[in-house]
């Protein structure tokens, strides 16, 4: 099976791997497919064509098909998870 990445978005959608993420600042997210928001809140993040983050306001539950770079630590949801 291909690789996801942001350059060949062709390859299957499906997660190979879930890790948990801890908002900050300098932790990259490489790769990453998809953000799982368990608990409702702003979500700050960078995408990886962006220069500077964007806050998104989520209800619990909801999944972001965005190729994060990173979840920056003003964020105030919670459980959120990276898909990879």
């Amino acid at each position: 099976m291909p690789d996801f990445t942001p350059s060949n978005p062709s390859a299957l959608f499906s997660a190979r791997r879930l890790v948990a993420v801890t908002p900050s600042d300098t932790t990259d997210l490489t790769n990453c497919r998809a953000l799982w928001i368990g608990g409702a809140g702003t979500v700050s993040l960078k995408c990886v064509d962006d220069t500077a983050a964007v806050s998104l306001t989520v209800p619990a539950g909801t999944l972001l098909p965005v190729f994060a770079s990173r979840v920056m630590a003003a964020t105030t949801a919670t459980l959120i998870v990276a898909l990879y």
